[in-house]
């Protein structure tokens, strides 16, 4: 079925690229037909406390209502970094109050864990090379138990690493099923979208 999705995300970074990892995943992974994906930001911190998250809720569902194809399923889909919470206690808790704001949208929450850059720690093989990164990267070992992340980019980059730049070039180039793989918090942003095939 042909899927539009909202994405509330925080960071520039993720604003820049979520719409190619969303449809790298559609496409390439799933076999979709069509997925229409449009990034909402909201500011960092906004999104974790039940008052200020609702008038994002609030904006980002009447974007996802906007005039489109009328055959569309439709989701918002709610993408944060969990920082170190607990993705399985604080996504249910994002959720029931979306929910609560909303309750004629269907939401998702998805946390990468604990933060986006981990998901190019878990497919560091397919990076190798790639983008200044080091030809013989190694890849780590559980990438979200370690809390790999911006800091493991920053030492294996030697340069400034600067999300707008670097995070939607290692979003067109990793390998998603590697990802899959090493990740938890990214098998379930597949698993969400797989759903609403």
């Amino acid at each position: 079925m042909p899927l539009r999705v909202v994405v509330v995300v925080e960071g520039h970074g993720e604003d820049g690229s979520i719409r190619t990892l969303l449809e790298r995943i559609w496409y390439e992974m799933l076999q979709g037909d069509y997925i229409e994906v449009i990034p909402w930001r909201g500011k960092q911190g906004q999104l974790r406390q039940r008052q200020t998250l609702r008038p994002v809720i609030e904006a980002a569902a009447i974007k996802l209502r906007a005039s489109g194809r009328a055959d569309l399923r439709r989701l918002l889909l709610i993408m944060i970094d969990s920082e170190g919470a607990c993705p399985a206690t604080l996504a249910p808790e994002l959720l029931a109050w979306a929910t609560e704001f909303r309750s004629d949208t269907e939401f998702a929450c998805v946390m990468p864990h604990p933060m986006f850059e981990t998901w190019f720690a878990a497919a560091a093989a397919s990076l190798a090379g790639v983008n200044d990164l080091p030809a013989d990267l190694k890849p780590p070992a559980d990438p979200e138990g370690n809390g790999l992340g911006k800091g493991w980019l920053k030492r294996n980059l030697n340069r400034k690493y600067k999300e707008t730049v670097d995070q939607p070039r290692f979003t067109a180039q990793m390998r998603l099923d590697d990802c899959r793989r090493n990740s938890p918090s990214f098998d379930k942003l597949c698993r969400e979208l797989r759903q609403r095939l």
